[in-house]
């Protein structure tokens, strides 16, 4: 199972690639070094949770964080009758 943190970076990667603004002028807006979101990037490194926020500013995104949805329990051996 990917954990929460590499989802988010993965989606983070789909933004930046989608968006029309360069390494460079993120880097700039969000004092991220151009060399960090490089490594991000290639998924050699991550971020830390300040530049994350950051970023995601940068981007126009914003990362929301719900209740799991939650299977309900079916006992084994009975069935509805529909």
């Amino acid at each position: 199972m990917i954990g929460l943190m590499s989802k988010i970076l993965d989606e983070i990667r789909r933004a930046i690639k989608v968006s029309e603004k360069t390494r460079y002028r993120l880097s700039k807006e969000t004092s991220i070094p151009e060399s960090q979101l490089s490594r991000l990037m290639t998924g050699e490194k991550g971020l830390s949770f300040e530049a994350l926020e950051r970023l995601v500013e940068a981007l126009g995104l914003e990362i929301v964080i719900q209740q799991k949805k939650t299977r309900k329990k079916v006992k084994h051996g009975k069935r509805h009758k529909r």
